[in-house]
């Protein structure tokens, strides 16, 4: 699976992004999909997953009720919809994929995940 994540940019304080992230092959649905970044001077953290049907979704607190992350299996593409941005989330987002064999306890092992898109930026100014 190659994993290609897009939508990033600069936007203000209170503003919103919507993330993309598009995934080659046909086995898009076999997979567990989630989204981490990575702030300068950073570890990577987790931010959210979601479920290969989209049944079951997980966010870390500190984007729980701003962020939404969604897939849409016939376009083998996840979402991450970002809103009430704070400069704290400034950060290289990237899109990564786990198997669903995973439960739902592990998707925020990123160690875990098997493929990984090449990031992309999202800078929020105060």
């Amino acid at each position: 699976v190659q994993l290609q994540a897009s939508g990033g940019g600069l936007v203000q304080a209170g503003g919103s992004l919507r993330l993309s992230c598009a995934a080659s092959g046909r086995t898009f649905s076999s997979y567990t999909m989630g989204w981490f970044r990575q702030a300068p001077g950073k570890e990577r953290e987790f931010v959210a997953a979601i479920s290969w049907n989209g049944g079951s979704t997980y966010y870390a607190d500190s984007v729980k009720g701003r962020f939404t992350i969604s897939r849409d299996n016939a376009k083998n593409t996840v979402y991450l919809q970002m809103n009430s941005l704070k400069p704290e989330d400034t950060a290289v987002y990237y899109c990564a994929a786990l198997p669903r064999t995973w439960d739902s306890s592990t998707w925020f092992v990123g160690g875990l995940y098997d493929y990984w898109g090449q990031g992309t930026l999202v800078t929020v100014s105060s």
